[in-house]
């Protein structure tokens, strides 16, 4: 998100964010938007009975705050129709979808023993990092790499691929 937010700031991504929502009242990504003066949501998903709930509560957030597309951005959840039929939705991975969806996707490379990982932004559907895939980075796996370290590089490309798909998709 802070990578996002400094390519609008710097005038190279010609979008607005308009709100932040987290379900974490500890995210860093609030404090950060509060900051830079952005309205910072918190909306815990233990305050609502049921999933449904929770989405109505952040589908009512969004329009809101006239949101026109949501990228999710560190939202550890799988969402569900009512948010998706509200709004398009696009999601940034740690790995070269198909390949290595869920968590740890840079350590499930690593076991593999890929030369190839990356990420990717996909759309968002109801399965797990399943939706059609906008744009992919590659990043070559050192034979010395950790998990700290092969990270460290696709966050790097993270940072540049979610900023432009965001670009292409808002100019579509």
């Amino acid at each position: 998100m802070a990578a996002v937010l400094e390519e609008i700031a710097a005038g190279r991504l010609a979008a607005e964010a308009r709100v932040v929502i987290s379900d974490n009242p500890e995210a860093p990504a609030l404090a950060l938007a509060a900051g830079r003066g952005l309205p910072a949501v918190v909306i815990e998903r233990k305050d609502f009975p049921g999933r449904p709930e929770f989405e109505e509560a952040l589908v009512r957030i969004l329009k809101e705050h006239g949101v026109g597309l949501v990228v999710l951005a560190g939202f550890m959840r799988l969402v569900g129709p009512t948010l998706l039929r509200a709004f398009p939705a696009i999601n940034i991975h740690p790995s070269l979808l198909p390949a290595f969806p869920g968590l740890e996707a840079q350590r499930q490379a690593l076991e593999h023993g890929v030369r190839i990982a990356g990420c990717t932004v996909h759309h968002v559907n109801e399965v797990m990092d399943g939706g059609r895939i906008i744009a992919q980075a590659a990043v070559p796996v050192e034979p010395d790499d950790t998990v700290e370290s092969l990270s460290a590089r696709i966050l790097a490309q993270e940072h540049r691929l979610l900023s432009r798909a965001i670009g292409e998709l808002i100019c579509v």
